[in-house]
């Protein structure tokens, strides 16, 4: 006797696939699982790439203001929805892995930065010591919903950066 049964299904044959362009944007193309510190891999990302495009394309400081303007509100538009899907697939609820939020507060902190490697390692070390402390009101952003509160924790860390290092710029 033969039966038209179904083979049983292994747990990862039940899962829903994942949604990869939104780990691609929440990973930054695997910047996030870089270990160790995913946050640094990162942040290091988005200062190579600021790095890259002033070195490579040599734009006005007009330019690169724009370029990083645009990066910065497409990281947050497009990044508060990668990160949501990402984390609740991964079943966490703020994972390391994502790092797009990362990217948008260094290229903050990067904003008004002249291109060399000096400016670009400040705003590096601000960046990553206000992302870690998270001073009022940071770590209150991190109860935003989902991906809300992913970004914009960092978006404020990115902010504090930027004050800090256009005060050294203007005393040094």
């Amino acid at each position: 006797m033969t039966t038209d049964r179904q083979p049983a299904t292994t747990p990862a044959q039940s899962k829903k696939p994942k949604a990869k362009w939104a780990w691609t944007i929440a990973t930054f193309f695997g910047a996030g699982l870089g270990k160790p510190g995913p946050g640094t891999w990162g942040s290091v990302a988005a200062v190579l790439l600021w790095a890259a495009y002033a070195k490579f394309i040599h734009p006005t400081p007009h330019a690169l203001l724009f370029a990083l303007a645009v990066g910065i509100v497409l990281a947050i538009v497009v990044g508060v929805p990668a990160a949501s899907i990402a984390a609740r697939e991964s079943g966490r609820k703020d994972p390391q892995f994502v790092v797009i939020d990362e990217v948008a507060g260094q290229w903050i902190a990067l904003l008004f930065s002249p291109f060399d490697l000096r400016h670009g390692l400040i705003a590096l070390a601000l960046f990553r010591l206000f992302d870690i402390v998270k001073p009022f009101p940071a770590r209150q952003l991190e109860s935003l919903p989902e991906g809300w509160g992913i970004v914009f924790d960092d978006v404020a860390a990115g902010l504090y950066a930027l004050g800090v290092a256009s005060l050294l710029r203007i005393w040094f």
